[in-house]
């Protein structure tokens, strides 16, 4: 509860000064005409996150010592702050100057390398090389999906802020204090975010927060555990974090469908954007998307109590409902097309729109 308190206090403080900070440092998301926004928005709440997660982590430093060395194994949780503080860089940088999609790429997978030196690696595959290649594409995917999903007030930060208190109750149930040390300063952190980026936003997170939040989201979700057997335990996290999977899997698809660059390609195609076209305001599609989200979390936390069986059948039908979504969205209902001209092939920007 310390943690959690510290990180969302100082989230709430900080998140006002970066909105301050940002115009004196080129920090501004000019409005374009295929964002939603109509005026300048700072876009340094992302530092503010940062900074009140790793302040939240700084905590245990003032806990009695017994407690702290049960807390931790500190060699990980190392490999998980410098990984995430190597993106988070990489998304300041890109906020600011640009970044090539390459480049964005390599820092990321050598971030996920990082986990892999200190230990923190998906283990359930039959070989080392499987589970590295494993914990490399999973790393890199969720962070970007992260990255993908903020593209409206309030969607990525309050999508992290679900995902983290569902993990947190995980952690806390099985007595997996890393996870649930980062799960509550994470928590915090974008709960304070969201005071400030729920709509109408007065701040955006820009990928400095985006990339930051999917790779402490990945990375914790690695670390957790549970007494099910492996043909199960995979299914968690991917039901917590299965929104964010699900936006980049339409998203992707329907670009190359439609012969265009996934990465690069601007354009209101997000879950969210279809969302909206379907007649509901920004607001309504949020709290849709939380709702999923929430829905799909109350999921994941029976799965970690039931059989084989009726995990899979609960696997098997949420595939079943994500498959007609994403042909009811994609090929039933209108969709509004990336716009053509040359920010349609421009390097080094994801769409935010």
């Amino acid at each position: 509860m310390l943690i959690f308190t510290g990180a969302l206090l100082l989230a709430l403080a900080a998140t006002p000064l970066a909105r301050q900070l940002a115009p004196r440092l080129g920090l501004i998301a000019q409005p374009r005409a295929r964002d939603i926004h109509t005026r300048p928005i700072p876009k340094m709440g992302g530092v503010a996150i940062v900074l009140a997660f790793l302040v939240g982590l700084v905590i245990l430093a003032f806990l009695p010592p017994a407690e702290r060395d049960r807390l931790f194994f500190f060699q990980q949780l190392a490999g998980i702050v410098l990984g995430a503080s190597l993106v988070s860089f990489l998304g300041i940088w890109d906020d600011r100057w640009g970044l090539s999609p390459l480049v964005k790429l390599a820092g990321q997978t050598l971030a996920a390398g990082l986990l892999v030196a200190t230990g923190v690696s998906i283990t359930m595959l039959p070989t080392p090389a499987l589970n590295i290649a494993a914990t490399l594409l999973w790393v890199v995917g969720i962070t970007n999906a992260l990255n993908l999903l903020d593209n409206m007030d309030g969607l990525s930060g309050g999508v992290a802020a679900i995902a983290s208190a569902f993990f947190l109750l995980m952690a806390l149930s099985s007595g997996q204090w890393l996870v649930a040390t980062m799960s509550a300063a994470l928590l915090g952190a974008c709960l304070g975010f969201l005071a400030y980026n729920f709509n109408p936003a007065s701040i955006f997170m820009g990928d400095t927060g985006s990339l930051f939040l999917g790779f402490v989201l990945a990375a914790t979700s690695i670390k957790l555990r549970f007494d099910n057997v492996t043909f199960v335990t995979w299914m968690i996290p991917v039901l917590v974090l299965g929104l964010p999977i699900f936006d980049t899997a339409l998203v992707v698809i329907s670009r190359l469908r439609r012969g265009l660059n996934p990465l690069t390609t601007p354009g209101k195609d997000h879950v969210s954007h279809r969302l909206v076209a379907l007649g509901m305001t920004q607001r309504e599609a949020v709290l849709t998307l939380y709702l999923t989200c929430g829905t799909l979390g109350l999921l994941a936390l029976f799965v970690t109590q039931a059989s084989v069986v009726q995990s899979y059948v609960i696997g098997g039908v949420v595939a079943l409902i994500a498959l007609w979504a994403f042909w009811k969205l994609e090929f039933q209902r209108p969709l509004i097309l990336p716009q053509p001209g040359p920010m349609a092939g421009q390097q080094g920007k994801v769409d935010r729109s």
